[in-house]
């Protein structure tokens, strides 16, 4: 292969730190294959020679790609995961300690952390306070910041953090458990108090290369470092401008440090996009340079222009799929669907799997259809069929209007029968409003139940308040308005492609394995968030559901004026959905969600002032 001179600089150093700056598609994998054949050419063992990727399936790829370029030599390629593993477990049969990993059983883990939460918040938590707890947890430990610190941010959201954090690690401690994320900072203090052991991977690993440098944590970084010395022949591979990682600690603040830590830092660039258009980088790389806090440099190509980048704003989220679907049939290009939140998966698997489309999910999680508003809808509807079942009435009566109470409930529960509400007039005391009330409620779920599934649904958001229960409770609830409107806007579009309440129920049973399926060879279409996409290119890209409040977020938007870092990061995120594209990018944004309007993200509005008609971008 001919490699270009920026390739080839970074290829010929050999001794002493170094850290490689390349851009979005400049063949920064064929760089690294290529040191590491010239490594092995100059003499050095395989063996010594160490390659850290961020994905398992990034080092399989990475090291099948070498063995087809040289199948004699083996050099060592892993995840900083794997490899911290083995010096955990190196140190335990050496101390005799057995090391139990609690992630292997994640029922089992979420079970436990369920019961530590109870324990220190006497509070029933729901599977997305479990993440949220155990994503900030690790955050810590990611970044090497204290609990007690962590709880004192705005960024901690789990209540009493510090004591949950402490009784989580005493747990482990007490049952010889350890986590992912302990696999790092754990090796570190190994590395760091064990002289054999430290002894041993320093005269083992000569050569350590750092592939996606600007995903590393400041934890993950401190391992590597520690086990360069004394020759620190640490070669980092790294673009700052695609750090998208913060919530797990990773910040290219880690970057910059290189040159703090080694005063002989060698600094290579690789500016050439192979990949995309020139009117994609054109305007990619206007987009980046708003960013303070980044190295210098420059996108360039070779490529030709071609079709400008599109800006599409339509009515509602399904135009955006019907849009896709036309280009799709104009040309069998390979194409990527991406988006911010998972969430924006269900409308497009419920779209094109009804129109027989093949295509894999690229992150296949959604809360969707265990999310407290699926639940609520549906408990609605099954109530609606049986007036009769006060328990099933309970788990909502508050959310949707009637200025029903507690104390009605209770009594409910002390006076069974057929129907709630004709029972509930017999409330001693009740007010002659209270009976208009009941009334409306009685004819309100009579009406649910005999409507088709869809109207139905917009019956319940619309007219018996529970749309408006989830407006005032958006920040009570830890959701933006904006991602509340679109659950039930996607259970809407479900609804109205059923013919009755058992088969939408079916239907999202099936939508719900249609996203756990197998991935279809066959299939040149992929769903996939813009974190999932990182690091994969296709020929044509859709970005969908560009909001302000989605990308760029509600928490980045907050923080302007304090914290300029995560608006920062949140333009890294948009620079790596477009620099996805090839050929064809399109960005993609509708006026409103199940009737309300949305605001267009700022980033597609800064795109068009930056950029507009001249720079190739169609809005």
């Amino acid at each position: 292969m001919k490699l270009t001179s920026s390739q080839l600089k970074a290829i010929e150093h050999i001794d002493g730190p170094a850290i490689v700056l390349a851009v979005p598609g400049a063949g920064k994998t064929t760089m690294i294959l290529h040191r590491t054949k010239k490594l092995i050419d100059l003499g050095i063992d395989p063996k010594s020679i160490l390659t850290i990727t961020f994905s398992k399936a990034q080092a399989v790829d990475i090291q099948n790609r070498f063995y087809k370029m040289d199948s004699v030599h083996k050099p060592y390629f892993s995840t900083i995961h794997a490899f911290c593993y083995s010096i955990i477990r190196d140190y335990a049969n050496k101390v005799g300690r057995v090391y139990n990993l609690i992630d292997s059983n994640i029922s089992k883990k979420y079970e436990i952390l369920r019961g530590i939460y109870m324990k220190v918040n006497s509070d029933y938590p729901t599977e997305d306070r479990i993440e949220t707890a155990i994503s900030e947890v690790g955050y810590c430990k990611n970044a090497m910041i204290s609990p007690k610190s962590f709880a004192k941010s705005k960024r901690c959201e789990t209540q009493n953090f510090q004591n949950f954090y402490n009784s989580y690690e005493k747990y482990k401690e007490e049952k010889n458990l350890i986590d992912f994320d302990d696999m790092i900072t754990k090796s570190y203090v190994i590395l760091k108090e064990d002289a054999s052991i430290r002894k041993k991977y320093r005269y083992r690993f000569k050569y350590i290369q750092l592939d996606e440098g600007q995903d590393t944590s400041k934890s993950q970084f401190l391992v590597l470092k520690l086990l360069a010395k004394p020759d620190d022949n640490l070669f980092v591979v790294a673009d700052d401008d695609q750090s998208i990682y913060g919530f797990r600690g990773a910040n290219p603040s880690e970057l910059f440090k290189l040159k703090e830590d080694y005063k002989n830092l060698k600094t290579f660039y690789m500016q050439d996009n192979f990949r995309s258009t020139k009117n994609i980088v054109n305007i990619s790389n206007i987009f980046i340079e708003q960013n303070k806090n980044r190295f210098e440099k420059t996108l360039v190509t070779d490529n030709p222009f071609k079709n400008p980048v599109s800006i599409i704003k339509v009515k509602e989220p399904k135009d955006q799929y019907k849009i896709i679907e036309d280009e799709i049939n104009k040309s069998d290009l390979d194409t990527a669907i991406l988006y911010r939140n998972n969430l924006s998966s269900i409308g497009l698997v419920e779209y094109f799997e009804r129109k027989n489309y093949n295509f894999n999910i690229k992150d296949k999680k959604t809360k969707f259809f265990s999310h407290f508003i699926t639940r609520d809808i549906l408990n609605i509807l099954e109530f609606s069929r049986d007036l009769s079942d006060i328990d099933l009435y309970e788990k909502f009566y508050f959310k949707l209007i009637g200025y029903i109470s507690k104390r009605h409930i209770e009594y409910l529960k002390k006076h069974r029968g057929k129907n709630v509400f004709n029972i509930l007039k017999g409330y001693p005391g009740l007010p002659p409003y209270y009976h208009k009330n009941i009334n409306n409620l009685l004819v309100g779920f009579k009406k649910i139940a005999r409507s088709d599934v869809y109207t139905a649904i917009n019956y319940i958001d619309k007219e018996m308040g529970y749309g408006d229960y989830l407006r005032d409770n958006a920040k009570r609830l830890k959701e933006t308005v904006p991602s509340l409107n679109e659950y039930l806007y996607y259970l809407k579009l479900i609804a109205k492609n059923v013919d009755s309440y058992e088969l939408f129920i079916g239907r999202l049973k099936e939508l719900e394995y249609i996203l756990k399926k197998p991935k279809d060879s066959d299939a040149n279409i992929t769903f996939s968030t813009i974190h999932s996409a990182k690091g994969l290119e296709f020929s044509r890209v859709f970005v969908v559901d560009l909001y302000e409040g989605t990308l760029p977020s509600s928490t980045s938007i907050d923080a302007l004026g304090e914290d300029e870092d995560l608006i920062e990061e949140e333009r890294r995120l948009f620079y790596v959905a477009m620099t996805r594209a090839k050929d064809e990018l399109y960005l993609m944004y509708s006026h409103y969600t199940n009737g309300n309007k949305n605001e267009v993200s700022s980033f597609l509005s800064d795109l068009e002032t930056l950029a507009g008609e001249d720079n190739g971008i169609n809005g």
